[in-house]
């Protein structure tokens, strides 16, 4: 039989790794009896972790929610991947958690076994992360939005635009969505009786619980590429599309999700669907990858393409062309 102080850690183990265990089924396991198991259940009690016990046949023991956070159980993957994972949310755009992240990890280092200090040191040093401008999000918004979701309850905040003009919203949420720099709430504005994407840096006060509403059908069945679309090409003034002579994937290298959504056209032309309220900005930037495009939509942008261009030539000295020639603009895809 097991040392009581081991065999504790084992129960521990068991319990996190499965929702609920009978007695039988943790004796057996244990190689110990139900006594000996209720016993250790007890002993886990006085030490912190709240393990919750129902009687009958089909009753059992679960390791539940306790006011504070008693020591966790890793195996060595585990361990590494907390710990990489608690690097990289250092940069978090969530308020506060960068800072947190900071102190558990200084933590779960202490602690780590010296065989996987040289594995989580290599990994640290061999990657960098570059943390993307972002708007800090409350943490209480994010965990007000996530409760309400869970418990399909309405929701009622004041939210500003991206006009500024501030308003009070009364929503069902459905769906929280991290694009990497910002996060955002698909749920339906009762108000306008419309599915909206709201940014949540944008709420200016805690989400407060209101009564609860009956599933509707979604607007989409990936709500991911849903708020991609909503961010790329709406409220923007151009609805823009280009063509690049490149293929799909030399093109998702240089466009991040957040800017607009790719398509392949063949196997060597991809489209660019994106919205802007520049024309000039679109134009600078896809000119500067050194690969050939054509503007599709809209008729302005290919216009301010053709000024733009004549404007070019002039700056490096070349001999203008006929006001003819420009004002005509290119020949029709």
């Amino acid at each position: 039989m097991i040392e009581t102080s081991a065999r504790l850690l084992q129960l521990l183990s068991l319990l996190q790794l499965r929702r609920e265990w009978t007695g039988p089924a943790l004796a057996q396991r244990m190689e110990v009896t139900e006594r000996t198991v209720r016993r250790d259940i007890g002993k886990l009690r006085t030490l912190g972790y709240p393990i919750n016990a129902s009687p009958g046949v089909a009753g059992g023991y679960q390791l539940g929610a306790g006011a504070q956070l008693p020591p966790l159980l890793l195996d060595d993957d585990e361990a590494l991947a907390v710990a990489i994972g608690l690097t990289a949310v250092t940069a978090s755009p969530v308020s506060g958690v960068g800072e947190a992240s900071v102190r558990a990890l200084t933590k779960l280092e202490q602690v780590l076994p010296p065989r996987l200090r040289p594995r989580f040191s290599g990994l640290r040093s061999a990657v960098t992360r570059m943390a993307a401008a972002s708007t800090p999000v409350n943490p209480e918004v994010l965990t007000a939005f996530s409760a309400a979701i869970t418990e399909r309850r309405c929701v009622a905040f004041r939210y500003d635009r991206h006009d500024g003009e501030s308003s009070r919203r009364i929503v069902e949420p459905y769906r929280l969505v991290d694009t990497g720099r910002r996060w955002y709430l698909v749920a339906f504005d009762r108000s306008r009786e419309d599915w909206r994407t709201f940014r949540v840096d944008r709420c200016r006060s805690v989400p407060v619980a209101r009564d609860r509403f009956a599933p509707r059908t979604l607007p989409a069945a990936d709500l991911a590429a849903y708020v991609q679309e909503s961010i790329t090409r709406s409220p923007f003034s151009y609805d823009a599309v280009i063509r690049f002579h490149a293929p799909l994937h030399e093109l998702e290298a240089r466009v991040p999700p957040t800017t607009g959504t790719l398509e392949a056209d063949g196997d060597h032309a991809t489209l660019l669907r994106a919205g802007f309220d520049s024309l000039d900005f679109p134009l600078a930037y896809v000119a500067s990858w050194d690969i050939d495009f054509e503007v599709l939509e809209p008729a302005e942008m290919r216009e301010r393409a053709v000024v733009v261009a004549e404007r070019l030539r002039r700056s490096a000295g070349a001999p203008a062309r006929t006001d003819d020639a420009v004002q005509a603009g290119p020949s029709p895809q």
